[in-house]
């Protein structure tokens, strides 16, 4: 086994050529079904289309949908011409959409038209006016001057913007010749993803990712699982999150198996694919299982087909995956790490005993090193201490988009990436993570930078001051807690709070537990002990009856 210096374009082109016929996306919902070969033409006509409206090699392009049947397509079509493709979280609101574009220097922004309380349509008309009265492919923007197209992923028609059948017209323009001059121009270490996290500190960054991180972690990954090309992958999780567009698609890319896609997580239509089209895996978090396995029409589906999967984005209760195991007959894994490590860098395999792939997040991946050190000597710690996890490793991040100083931050002069979550490495090898150093709250697979929250909580005029904690949840991991300190004589009810937030943030990031205090914890250095509010947070929510653990 060895890393592949193969482009994600080099890929899709291989099994093209190996297996033109096989199915390798599947919407069973609506039974859209794409061979190897034919999705590898509409992606090289994507991609001409792409060069026709001045998309150039390591072009930011924005996409913004949820698992639609074209968003693969736009993956693909902008790694085969050098572009890099921004993952942009389909709950976010326009506050944070306006971050994004502006931070990543977007080119060109890809959307659809919305999701059930977002209008991406209406957010982007807000973002750019312009657009409203601008010709498509002649944006000017006062606010985002690097802004130069948008497009529909649709056959829908908009003001100011293409859509895909449009681009598909105008790639004909451009000749095969160029289109293979592009392609021979892209290599393996050049970005190809760009995804947004709070990382470590601070407000969201961009990770950047090449061909070669990304497509080798999805090889690895596969492999901890047996993956072949007779398999068939349930994707129900989201394309702009590392688990759904590396773990899974990677997976899937670089084993030629098939892709069956959900659109948007729906218990109902993920039992239904499984049991139509007799896939092999799942992935999940642990919320979308509990889902799945407690709809009323569970029963009626068959499930047997199922060998493996992932369960993955937070702490993974021991009698859920039971319950996976016994009722959807999977072996599941746990993949540990970050955005930074694209992302994996440890997992449990099919190999492992239930209790190991219960009780940890497996041994490092291959050509991977992860090392226990401790958080303030940076000496490793002996097996069975606690310490900060780290990783050195193919799978370590370009850096942090524009951002040298925090690239720095995390990234040491050895080159190992220091992930800020405190963990131990056992007589076996095998690691479990008991804790995190970093004040980030991660609800159901999501990253929360609690300073985010902060400052923009500190628009309401009646808040004097806020810190924001995670508050333990058994649905999600964790939920977001605001402890707040209010002007003199100010009045202001939680419900205000959290009204304030909506369409403003995403509605993981609004807090679900709002504490009115009169002083934060403090050190003897007077730095806030965030710890001490959560179980300032734990014992209020006793009080009231609320069970969170």
């Amino acid at each position: 086994m060895q890393l592949s210096d193969r482009t994600l374009g080099d890929w899709i082109e291989y099994w093209a050529e190996k297996t033109p016929d096989k199915e390798y996306i599947v919407y069973s919902d609506r039974d859209l079904r794409f061979t190897w070969k034919q999705f590898n033409k509409r992606v090289d006509d994507l991609a001409k289309g792409l060069l026709a409206i001045g998309i150039e090699k390591g072009s930011p392009v924005g996409i913004w949908a949820t698992n639609v049947p074209d968003w693969l397509t736009f993956l693909y079509a902008t790694a085969k011409i050098g572009a890099v493709l921004v993952t942009v979280n389909t709950n976010y609101k326009q506050h944070e959409l306006e971050y994004l574009c502006e931070n990543s220097d977007m080119h060109t922004l890809c959307i659809i038209d919305g999701t059930w309380d977002c209008d991406y349509v209406a957010m982007t008309y807000t973002m750019l006016p312009e657009l409203k009265t601008t010709q498509r492919g002649h944006l000017k923007s006062e606010r985002f001057p690097k802004m130069k197209n948008v497009i529909y992923i649709g056959q829908e028609k908009f003001r100011g913007m293409y859509n895909t059948a449009e681009l598909l017209l105008l790639g004909k323009n451009i000749e095969d010749e160029r289109l293979n001059q592009v392609k021979s121009n892209v290599h393996c270490h050049d970005i190809v993803n760009m995804q947004y996290t709070s990382g470590t500190t601070g407000f969201p960054k961009g990770v950047m990712l090449s061909h070669h991180n990304i497509a080798n972690n999805g090889f690895l990954t596969g492999e901890n699982m047996k993956f072949t090309s007779e398999d068939k992958l349930c994707i129900c999780v989201p394309l702009f999150h590392c688990f759904g567009v590396v773990l899974a698609t990677m997976n899937c890319l670089t084993h030629g198996s098939t892709q069956v896609m959900v659109e948007k997580f729906d218990p109902l239509v993920v039992l239904a694919s499984v049991h139509r089209e007799r896939c092999t895996a799942l992935y999940g978090v642990p919320t979308m299982f509990i889902a799945e396995l407690n709809h009323p029409m569970f029963n009626m589906f068959d499930m047997s087909s199922l060998r493996t999967g992932i369960m993955a984005g937070s702490l993974c209760p021991v009698e859920l995956m039971r319950s996976v195991n016994e009722k959807m007959f999977m072996t599941i894994t746990s993949v540990y790490g970050l955005t930074e490590t694209s992302p994996g860098m440890t997992q449990t395999t099919i190999e492992d005993s239930f209790e190991v792939r219960c009780t940890t997040v497996g041994k490092e991946y291959p050509f991977t090193e992860v090392k226990v050190v401790h958080p303030e000597t940076g000496e490793e710690c002996p097996v069975g201490e606690q310490g900060e996890i780290c990783c050195r490793g193919y799978n370590v991040m370009k850096g942090y988009y524009k951002n040298p100083a925090a690239t720095a931050e995390v990234i040491d002069k050895e080159g190992f990436l220091h992930s800020g979550d405190l963990g131990i490495k056992d007589e076996n090898g095998y690691y479990r993570i008991t804790g995190r150093i970093k004040d980030m709250i991660i609800r159901g697979g999501e990253n929360i930078y609690p300073r985010e929250i902060e400052e923009f909580l500190y628009h309401i005029p009646e808040i004097k001051d806020v810190q924001v904690a995670g508050i333990p949840s058994n649905k999600y991991g964790e939920e977001v807690g605001a402890f707040i300190i209010l002007k003199e004589n100010a009045k202001l009810a939680p419900e205000e709070i959290q009204e304030f937030c909506r369409g403003k943030i995403s509605r993981y990031k609004i807090p679900k537990y709002i504490f009115f205090v009169d002083q934060f914890p403090l050190t003897g250095s007077g730095k806030i002990q965030k710890f001490k509010l959560k179980e300032i947070g734990l014992e209020w929510c006793a009080k009231q009856g609320i069970e969170v653990v």
